[in-house]
């Protein structure tokens, strides 16, 4: 089309001049050449437009389509369309949540470690962190105690002393550190038979759970001190702040939830069952120790 221009208008624009009138000739040229760039334009503009492919809504978000046609409502979109959006904001929101809740999610037992007295305490701590509890309680109210942690102990968690006669045992005291289990009157009879055997007068049961009617009769008779869960709560409340710190950081010392080998003093550890793929706590001395424990759940005494 530039060239059939030049041949028509160019001898027009000359037509004053000398070569102006040479090229007149070219004008009918120029004019066809100028006729057939318009017919091949407009072909090709058509072939073009043909060759659009029709828009597939499948694959627009409802951003997408708004931005193209804003008067789109959203139920103009096939199902397909809407769940794609759907799926891509669901994805959206979760990237954009703030980092704490991922810090929530992720809440361990260390996070539900127990920060005051409560019942709630006697649940999550072992046999032996509770018998160093009671002892520590009578020792902040002025006895002088002893204890053993593991081994035979004669039927006798710890052995309560006065000042003024440090070498002749005034109390006795056994731990029981049950849940969901009553103590009958069978365990106080044997504890009145260790006072009868030892000579001593007085005599305590603590437990963390509570006593059958039948145990809180016999104690009655033979002047034995029945301390269950709700009493021993009691007598902690009692004690100055400071002193019931003092029980919580001994409650809570160490792997205060794994159970210890009562004839090793050791942490026992967790065990499979061959026979039915159980979980059970087992000494680590084993086989030369085959204490075990029932497990009430991973990671709990």
């Amino acid at each position: 089309m530039i060239f059939g221009g030049a041949a028509t208008f160019g001898p027009l624009l000359l037509a004053w001049s000398p070569i102006g009138k040479g090229l007149t000739a070219t004008i009918p040229l120029g004019l066809l050449m100028l006729a057939g760039g318009a017919v091949m334009l407009w072909l090709e503009n058509s072939g073009t437009a043909a060759a659009v492919p029709a828009v597939d809504h499948r694959h627009w978000r409802p951003a997408e389509a708004a931005r193209r046609e804003p008067a789109m409502p959203l139920s103009s979109l096939d199902e397909n369309a809407y769940e794609y959006w759907r799926a891509d904001a669901t994805t959206m929101a979760r990237d954009l949540r703030p980092t704490s809740w991922c810090a929530d999610a992720a809440t361990t037992a260390s996070d539900l470690r127990p920060t005051s007295w409560s019942a709630a305490v006697f649940d999550v701590i072992e046999w032996r962190r509770f018998e160093a509890v009671v002892e520590a309680l009578f020792r902040q109210a002025g006895f002088e105690t002893r204890s053993q942690s593991h081994g035979a102990d004669q039927g006798v968690d710890v052995w309560l002393y006065s000042n003024a006669r440090p070498d002749v045992a005034i109390g006795l005291i056994q731990c029981k550190h049950w849940l969901g289990k009553r103590v009958g009157v069978d365990k106080i009879r044997e504890l009145r038979g260790v006072m009868a055997a030892m000579k001593v007068e007085r005599g305590l049961f603590a437990t963390t759970s509570t006593f059958t009617d039948d145990a809180v009769a016999f104690a009655k008779d033979n002047d034995i001190d029945l301390l269950d869960v709700n009493r021993l709560i009691a007598m902690i409340a009692r004690r100055p702040p400071e002193d019931q710190q003092k029980l919580l950081d001994v409650a809570l010392e160490g792997d205060y939830g794994r159970p210890t080998c009562v004839n090793c003093g050791i942490k026992m550890v967790e065990r499979t069952s061959r026979k039915d793929g159980g979980k059970f706590w087992g000494c680590k001395n084993y086989p030369g120790c085959k204490t075990t424990l029932p497990m009430r759940a991973a990671g709990s005494a």
